[in-house]
């Protein structure tokens, strides 16, 4: 696929090249990920093994959290590049203008879907819904989410219901979010050397570039 101008649908929904994804990657290396304000909405967080959430911002950017992500997938995953490359956008939404915590998954995986195909996109835009379910089926899992985790579970609906976790898994990405969405949670090491933006580029262009003609 080429790289392309953004574009947007007639819903707003913003369409990135792959030249537009690596800047927008490499301006996350300037921000923090931070600690949704608002915590423990509704009592969510009691009951999942979590306690009160500090308010700031992690000790790591988001370009750092985006490359750790896709390490650990392409380790966990080496014949499936394309999920190693859903970790590397998932969460491209929170770099977006305008897109709050609750929406980011899905504006990201639109954002990236032209550009990077259903492959990458549909895990990107479940993954939310992935620690929503994890949340629910498994206490472990509740208990080692980072403080930014914590908080924005608050804001994103909390654990699913049975009902909920039902729908899940009958999505056809619904396996490969859950394993982007373990990895999420990896990915969050202050400091950890892994591969750059500019090597990761050049696996999404070898993957995704038009043959030239």
């Amino acid at each position: 696929m080429s790289s392309r101008a953004a574009s947007s649908s007639e819903n707003d929904e913003v369409s990135l090249s792959i030249d537009e994804i690596e800047r927008l990657l490499e301006s996350g290396a300037a921000r923090l990920v931070e600690v949704a304000q608002k915590q423990q909405m509704d009592g969510v967080g009691v009951g999942v093994g979590v306690g009160p959430v500090p308010s700031g911002a992690m000790p790591f950017t988001h370009l750092d959290h985006a490359l750790q992500t896709a390490a650990v997938l392409r380790h966990d995953f080496p014949d499936d590049v394309e999920l190693a490359v859903a970790g590397l956008v998932h969460d491209i939404g929170h770099l977006l203008p305008g897109v709050g915590d609750a929406e980011h998954a899905e504006a990201g995986a639109e954002a990236v879907r032209e550009a990077l195909g259903d492959r990458v996109a549909g895990p990107v835009g479940l993954h939310v819904e992935a620690k929503r379910y994890l949340v629910a089926r498994q206490n472990a899992y509740a208990e080692v989410l980072a403080a930014d985790s914590v908080a924005s579970l608050a804001l994103q609906g909390g654990p699913m219901s049975a009902e909920e976790q039902q729908e899940f898994e009958r999505l056809p990405h619904a396996q490969r979010a859950l394993d982007l969405r373990r990895a999420d949670e990896r990915g969050k090491v202050d400091g950890l050397a892994v591969a750059g933006l500019r090597e990761w580029m050049k696996v999404v262009q070898a993957l995704y570039a038009a043959p030239s003609t």
